[in-house]
């Protein structure tokens, strides 16, 4: 999930295992792409590290040839880029994973979603994955535009638990910030998110039983 607030971005992402063997540690979806860029992804983990890497690439790339850091939307165009290209060679598949791209540059906060087609959209929030078609209607019924960053987590976190039916834990969610002001790209501790995600329970099922 990514969310666009006032403040700042908000990505949030559901990494449950696929069995109880594994170490839910282990399971990484949200990544640094610069000081000021994250991203979430979803489908083929080897091929979402491979573009992750190459945008961190570009992202260097763009700051030792200009001395400034990469505009978000270039960065996402340029990842783009490439996957439309595996579309259309021979010798060549597409790539199996989508990515939210998100971020604070001079012209505010920006938050992209690629597909495996190579297609850009820019949102105010949206999801990929499994559960995306019941987070966004999450999110057309919760979303405003002059939510600050807590609610903006707040309602990413609503996404994630309507779409895994409430199966959401402690240790299945991964919470990232880029704040506004500071223009730096941030992940959660646990104790944060065990709060957030505490009161997440507590406050979900309150809401459920009142409608």
């Amino acid at each position: 999930m990514g969310v666009k607030s006032t403040e700042g971005i908000v990505l949030v992402v559901d990494k449950r295992p696929t069995s109880k063997l594994v170490e839910p540690k282990s399971i990484e979806k949200i990544f640094k792409i610069d000081e000021h860029i994250g991203a979430a992804t979803s489908g083929l983990v080897a091929d979402a590290r491979n573009l992750i890497e190459k945008a961190r690439m570009e992202s260097q790339i763009n700051r030792i040839t200009y001395n400034e850091p990469i505009r978000v939307e270039s960065l996402a165009k340029k990842i783009c880029d490439m996957k439309q290209m595996y579309t259309q060679h021979g010798g060549v598949r597409p790539f199996g994973s989508a990515l939210i791209i998100g971020g604070v540059n001079d012209t505010g906060c920006r938050l992209f979603e690629t597909d495996p087609s190579g297609a850009l959209i820019e949102y105010k929030a949206t999801a990929i994955g499994s559960g995306r078609a019941i987070a966004m209607e999450e999110f057309e019924k919760k979303y405003r535009e002059d939510m600050n960053l807590e609610e903006a987590m707040e309602l990413a976190l609503d996404a994630v638990y309507e779409a895994t039916e409430g199966k959401t834990t402690v240790e299945s969610v991964e919470i990232a910030v880029i704040d506004a002001k500071t223009k730096k790209f941030r992940k959660l501790d646990d104790d944060e998110i065990v709060e957030h995600v505490e009161e997440l329970l507590i406050r979900k099922p309150k809401e459920e039983e009142e409608e």
